[in-house]
């Protein structure tokens, strides 16, 4: 049987993958392993419990609720709140975990179940096969008074929003900001939370109807905010995906500022401030080459993980670095919350356009973004990667051809047979003829 949990929860279209059975089953579950394994014995669980605002969160969220009560753990249900929030409130309230009902950026037919360790961590492998085998087991049946209670959390999102104001190294007064909340999670706390920093701020993607998330707005549909910032005069833009655990920007001219430009801007930012723990900056594999020579010229170490915003986590975890992400937009700040969080990132880019005077546009030209082609190779055998003689040699000559200014990178797919090229060079041409060369020789050493 296939695993259920993927790199990020459980993900697949609701009603389909994602049933009120399976809701329930896990919460069951997760009741057992996240909660009574880990309480004293008589200490009844509590878990808090948010969701987007997709139309199957209503049906997602009242089985695992159901679920978590059934098996004795009482539940906080704070309603419609941002990912990086529940996490947030997990460890503010001191449950003991939480569960979050979303499926990020990806359209409203899709939904998503990811849980929460005790301080609002995400889990690991271990955790998570521990709550698939006990899906196997019978569930806990309480009875009588040992039946947990689920409670409304009406001050969830007020809590959320104060913390994020005590983050703010400087207020916003002057700067006018557009806000692209993506018809998601953060439609509500994020304008909030920027108008009370002081910003003049346009919302658009703010009026979700449980069937809109995601669609035509956000992080993935960036067209409508770079029109609404050159139309409005704006300072920056900032969007959201649909539970806001990412921040991409776009500055004054309509250009966007993916998440290498905004982790280049806010490691520099907190290198000067005496924050940025060993002064280095954890990213993944897929990150620019143009953010690491930026970094080496700031004095700035990245330590590299594989893909994926939970590998960056481990990594800030072990050894306690304040700042990591991704290219996508995760950007974690370690100081302040335990998982990318876009409302957070956009507040912190923000403040630092105030603090300096600068537009967003000077201070991402700190890094200079070098053309990065990927090809997707399909039918191949992704195993042989790294011991196919012939594309070893390949590699080896692609790269002495980019020399210091480019890069290769040959990564096989997690879930089918793809072998992921990618190739960055100084200019477009020279990255696309490469990458191209490249994928046909895997192509034919890797046919399968």
């Amino acid at each position: 049987m296939a695993r259920l949990f993927g790199t990020d929860g459980v993900r697949g279209k609701a009603n389909v993958l994602i049933t009120p059975q399976l809701a329930m089953g896990l919460a069951q579950a997760a009741a057992v392993v996240l909660g009574f394994n880990q309480v004293p014995a008589g200490k009844r669980p509590v878990a808090v419990v948010a969701k987007d605002p997709r139309i199957s969160g209503d049906f997602i969220s009242a089985a695992i609720e159901a679920g978590l009560a059934a098996a004795g753990v009482d539940v906080f249900d704070a309603g419609t709140l941002p990912t990086p929030a529940a996490a947030y409130l997990v460890a503010d309230l001191d449950a003991d975990f939480g569960v979050m009902i979303s499926a990020s950026h990806n359209a409203a037919p899709d939904n998503g179940i990811k849980f929460l360790a005790r301080g609002g961590q995400k889990l690991d492998d271990a955790l998570e096969d521990a709550i698939e085998a006990q899906l196997e087991l019978e569930p806990l049946r309480p009875l009588g008074a040992d039946v947990g209670r689920v409670r409304r959390f009406a001050d969830a999102e007020d809590r959320y929003v104060v913390h994020l104001l005590g983050t703010l190294p400087n207020r916003l007064e002057g700067l006018k900001v557009v806000l692209d909340c993506a018809h998601g999670a953060a439609s509500g706390c994020s304008p909030e939370v920027f108008a009370a920093a002081g910003a003049d701020v346009v919302v658009i993607g703010a009026d979700p109807d449980g069937i809109n998330i995601n669609d035509g707005y956000g992080s993935t549909h960036l067209e409508k905010l770079q029109a609404a910032v050159v139309e409005h005069g704006a300072a920056l833009g900032i969007a959201h995906d649909g539970d806001a655990d990412r921040c991409l920007a776009v500055d004054h001219e309509g250009s966007i500022v993916d998440g290498d430009q905004i982790m280049a801007i806010m490691a520099t930012t907190l290198k000067d401030q005496g924050k940025l723990k060993d002064d280095t900056l954890v990213a993944t594999v897929m990150s620019n080459l143009g953010l690491k020579l930026a970094m080496e010229a700031s004095g700035i170490a990245i330590r590299e993980t594989a893909v994926g915003d939970r590998y960056v986590l481990e990594a800030m975890r072990a050894e306690g670095y304040s700042l990591g992400g991704e290219q996508s937009g995760h950007v974690i700040f370690s100081d302040y919350a335990t998982t990318g969080d876009g409302v957070l990132t956009g507040l912190q880019l923000a403040a630092r356009v105030a603090a300096t005077g600068k537009s967003l546009k000077e201070l991402a030209s700190m890094m200079t973004v070098l053309p990065q082609v990927l090809i997707n190779v399909r039918d191949v055998d992704k195993s042989a990667v790294s011991s196919n003689g012939a594309v070893a040699d390949a590699v080896r000559s692609a790269a002495d051809e980019l020399g210091s200014t480019g890069r290769v990178l040959l990564r096989p797919s997690g879930t089918e047979p793809v072998v992921r090229v990618m190739v960055e060079a100084a200019d477009h041409g020279t990255a696309e003829s490469v990458a191209r060369s490249l994928a046909e020789t895997v192509q034919t050493a890797l046919a399968l």
